[in-house]
């Protein structure tokens, strides 16, 4: 109560009291101001009239960056050789919640020496970890966990496809599930060429230890044509989403 009181009598000991008080703070104001728009001016002279000034000012900021982009590099290969020996088996990725399970993925990816972050959040547009790797592959994952060994169908697939490129930029495109895949969603993601990653392939990623790009065969350096299709000149080619969902009932049937 008393810093309430205290604070309220700062205010109105600084807050004008009446029309002469208000002309008097607003021609202090404009009096600051012209005063640092010409400190401004005078430092942009100094700067450019002397090139030495400028060359030291721009070599600093390229040392700047550079000791910025160094550091991002050798935190990524501590959090790499941290986790070099990270070793998760099927039953704890069961065992754990979702959203550890998109943890988990991330660090399967800084184990193989990944730049990764966790983006998945609601409205993630369908992307829950981002990457990239040692030869220029952006990598989008998709993360679908469960405790029921249900599959996942086509329409995550018709998802992944619309905003894996146009939203994050997606070279290559990964969903990863503990448990498996439909058929309707085997065949669209090898239309789209979105990689699937089902609990066979996790185990031998995460318990076995074998490395996402060999596992996905992302051993070339990054050529176009391996590009994500674009969902505008494929979406004519399979059904639509709701036609996907009566053919994931119609294969449960």
């Amino acid at each position: 109560m008393t810093r309430r009181k205290s604070r309220s009598r700062l205010l109105r000991a600084w807050t004008p009291a009446n029309l002469n008080e208000w002309i008097a703070a607003l021609f202090v104001v404009f009096i600051a101001t012209a005063l640092l728009v010409q400190a401004i001016r005078a430092l942009i002279g100094a700067i450019f009239g002397h090139w030495y000034i400028a060359a030291g000012l721009g070599f600093g900021l390229a040392i700047a960056i550079a000791a910025t982009l160094w550091w991002q590099v050798a935190a990524a290969r501590r959090r790499s050789a941290r986790l070099r020996h990270l070793r998760l088996t099927l039953h704890e990725l069961d065992t754990i919640s979702p959203q550890a399970f998109e943890f988990a993925v991330r660090d399967l990816m800084l184990r193989d020496g990944m730049n990764a972050r966790h983006v998945g959040r609601r409205g993630d547009k369908a992307a829950d970890v981002v990457a990239l790797d040692d030869r220029g592959h952006r990598i989008v994952v998709q993360c679908k966990h469960t405790t029921t060994g249900s599959k996942v169908g086509a329409g995550v697939v018709y998802q992944v496809n619309g905003t894996a490129g146009p939203a994050h930029g997606a070279d290559v495109a990964v969903i990863v599930t503990n448990g498996s895949f439909t058929r309707g969603a085997r065949e669209n993601a090898a239309e789209f060429r979105i990689h699937l990653i089902g609990r066979q392939d996790l185990a031998r990623w995460a318990a076995d230890g074998e490395s996402l790009q060999r596992l996905l065969r992302l051993t070339t350096p990054l050529r176009r044509r391996r590009h994500l299709r674009n969902p505008a000149l494929t979406r004519h080619r399979g059904p639509s989403l709701r036609e996907a969902d009566s053919q994931e009932v119609s294969e449960h049937e």
